[in-house]
C-alpha cells in the first residue's frame, strides 16, 4: 500500500473513539452555542466592514496549498530519491485528504446554510438542512478550508516537535484561513469546529508519519 495511506484506516477509527470522540462532541457544543447564542449572526454582521482583499488571498492559498506543496514535495523526493521529501509529501497529503474526508462527512449531515455575502438582513446562521446530502459538501459545518489548514499545521508541528518557528509559522498560517473564512465564506463556529477537528487529525497524523521516518532511517 502507498505511503499515502500509511496508519489511514486505523487513523480513522481513533479519529472517532476515546477522547478524539469526546473533542468532536465539544466542536457540536460550542457551534450549538455560538449559532443559538446568536453569536455566530453577531460576528457575521460586524465583521461586514473587511475588505475581500483581506480574505480572498486565504480561500485561494486554502484551497491550492494543500495540494500544490505535498505534490511538490513527492515529485522533489522521487527524482532526488529522498526519503524525508517523500516521508513529508505523503504526510501532507494524508492529512489533506483526511482532513477533506471529515468536513465532507459533517457537512452531508448538517447541511448548514452559508452567510449570505450579499445581505446581512436576514439571519440564517440557525438553517440546518439535516438528512443526508442535503446540502452537499462544499459548503457548510464545519469549514474544509479551516479543518486542512489545522491538520495540515498540527501535523508539521508534531512531525517537527522541536522546530519552534515552523510552530509559530504554522499556526500563523492555519489562523490566517480560519479566520478569513469565518469573516467571508463561513459562520465563527465553523471556524472553530475546523480548528478542532482538523487539529486531531494533524496530531494523529504527524505523530504516526514521525514514527515511521524514525524507522526509515535506522
Amino acid at each position: 500500500m502507498s505511503p499515502l495511506f500509511y496508519k489511514f484506516f486505523s487513523t480513522i477509527k481513533t479519529l472517532f473513539t476515546g477522547r478524539n470522540l469526546v473533542w468532536q462532541i465539544v466542536a457540536l457544543i460550542l457551534t450549538a452555542i455560538l449559532a443559538w447564542s446568536g453569536f455566530d449572526w453577531w460576528y457575521f454582521k460586524v465583521t461586514r466592514f473587511v475588505p475581500h482583499s483581506a480574505w480572498l488571498p486565504a480561500a485561494a492559498l486554502g484551497g491550492l496549498l494543500p495540494i500544490v506543496v505535498p505534490l511538490v514535495l513527492l515529485i522533489i523526493g522521487f527524482v532526488k530519491k529522498n526519503k524525508h521529501s517523500l516521508n513529508l509529501g505523503f504526510a501532507l497529503g494524508q492529512a489533506g485528504i483526511l482532513g477533506l474526508l471529515v468536513s465532507f462527512f459533517y457537512k452531508s449531515l448538517t447541511g448548514r446554510l452559508q452567510p449570505d455575502l450579499s445581505s446581512n438582513l436576514v439571519d440564517v446562521s440557525n438553517y440546518w438542512r439535516f438528512g443526508f446530502m442535503r446540502g452537499g459538501v462544499f459548503w457548510g459545518w464545519p469549514s474544509s478550508h479551516t479543518t486542512v489548514a489545522f491538520a495540515m499545521a498540527l501535523m508539521l508541528i508534531y512531525l517537527y516537535p522541536k522546530n519552534k518557528i515552523l510552530k509559530y509559522i504554522m499556526l500563523i498560517y492555519a489562523f490566517y484561513i480560519g479566520l478569513s473564512v469565518s469573516i467571508s465564506i463561513h459562520w465563527f463556529s465553523e471556524f472553530i469546529a475546523g480548528a478542532i477537528f482538523g487539529s486531531l487529525i494533524g496530531i494523529l497524523v504527524g505523530t504516526n508519519f514521525r514514527q515511521r521516518f524514525n524507522s526509515l532511517i535506522k
